[in-house]
């Protein structure tokens, strides 16, 4: 079960359906949102392209009548899916030219929970080049227009999105560290997983860290089961993620330095000023765990439906981008924008816009104090792995 919280201190736990319709990265185009906290995720997945064409040049190549189908799992609502599509598109038009074909139409579906900002999302899409007509190489050279068709999926990739056998191509990145829900065990006062004190199980007990490995790992295997339905027979998928490099799930390195320092003091500030009770910050748990590779490696081999062609852990970098590293206050403001641009949705849904407003601003006070601190040790490593069907 979710935890999330009415504008009062009663505390109200829902259900992980009621999570999966209102989680989402922060809409629009305002300070917080995605769209303007979202310039790391684009390079880190730029530093990730080799390993993306490596992985696209293992997918069969069917016959130029058969459209080439690609979906983007947990696409969010920034221009970085977008920008992975073009380069998914370009390449294997490359691959099907160089084998003295044409290449084959293209379509993308995008696809996140139901409360993703969707109408943002395509608002940033290109239009569709010379209105669908013309030959596949017109609409690759034409320049800020699209060669694809698009369609936007809404709902959890921890189930089925799309008919069996129809997609050539699946790729997610920065998304599955998020959970299906935290572990109802978790927020039970009687269980030892009980993580009273705290929002997140960077440095919490052995027992929550383990009840967060499970779910990641419950919620892993759903993924990976639907997805060997939907694939294409000689199909592939990119898959990267969270994770981090120790084998103590208590340490969830970046991640932690994100949600179980700053943020969870600024908690904690809340709670010792009498702004929200002890009670209601132990109801709110951040929903993601960040997997080592041997987590990860665990849940593919079990599953058995899909091979792995590689697996690693990539040094992704700061997820803060800043234009002055000296600055202390733009340091502390991009680590108080980035968490909220991630979370602001469910700590908006337990304590209410307001109170919100107050945590997010005591985030960035402590971030500023320890800015130099922060530039040089919150480093982001992710899983990542590339997929085919066994």
């Amino acid at each position: 079960m979710a935890p999330l919280g009415d504008n009062n201190n009663n505390n109200v736990v829902v259900s992980n359906l009621k999570l999966e319709r209102m989680l989402s990265m922060k809409g629009g185009k305002g300070e917080a949102s995605y769209v303007n906290n979202s310039q790391a995720q684009g390079q880190h997945a730029r530093s990730m392209l080799h390993l993306l064409k490596d992985t696209l040049d293992g997918v069969q190549l069917n016959s130029p009548e058969i459209p080439f189908v690609i979906a983007d799992l947990g696409c969010s609502c920034g221009s970085n899916t977008i920008f992975i599509i073009d380069v998914i598109v370009e390449h294997m038009s490359k691959r099907y030219e160089a084998v003295g074909q044409e290449p084959p139409e293209f379509s993308a579906f995008f696809s996140d929970l139901p409360s993703n900002d969707f109408n943002t999302l395509f608002q940033l899409l290109p239009p569709l080049a010379n209105n669908g007509c013309g030959s596949m190489e017109e609409c690759l050279a034409s320049n800020s227009h699209r060669s694809y068709f698009a369609a936007g999926v809404p709902g959890s990739f921890y189930r089925r999105l799309f008919p069996a056998r129809s997609i050539d191509v699946f790729y997610s990145a920065f998304s599955l560290h998020w959970l299906s829900q935290v572990p109802e065990i978790v927020l039970d006062k009687r269980s030892p997983a009980y993580n009273k004190g705290k929002i997140y199980i960077h440095g919490a007990n052995e027992s929550t860290a383990n009840a967060y490995r499970k779910q990641f790992q419950t919620d892993l295997a759903y993924f990976l089961g639907c997805r060997s339905k939907e694939m294409k027979r000689g199909g592939s998928m990119f898959l990267a993620c969270l994770g981090r490099t120790s084998v103590d799930p208590t340490d969830q390195g970046g991640a932690g330095l994100l949600f179980g320092t700053h943020f969870q003091d600024a908690w904690d500030d809340l709670v010792q000023e009498g702004l929200i009770t002890s009670e209601k910050r132990d109801k709110f748990n951040i929903p993601v765990y960040a997997p080592s590779i041997q987590d990860f490696k665990e849940v593919v081999e079990a599953n058995g439906s899909f091979k792995i062609n590689n697996l690693q852990v990539f040094r992704g970098g700061s997820p803060l981008v800043v234009s002055h590293p000296d600055d202390a206050a733009e340091i502390g403001r991009a680590l108080a924008n980035s968490c909220r641009s991630v979370s602001g949705v469910l700590v908006d849904a337990h304590i209410g816009e307001q109170l919100s407003d107050e945590l997010f601003t005591r985030v960035e006070e402590r971030a500023t104090c320890h800015a130099k601190e922060l530039l040089q040790n919150l480093q982001f490593f992710h899983i990542v792995a590339s997929l085919s069907l066994v």
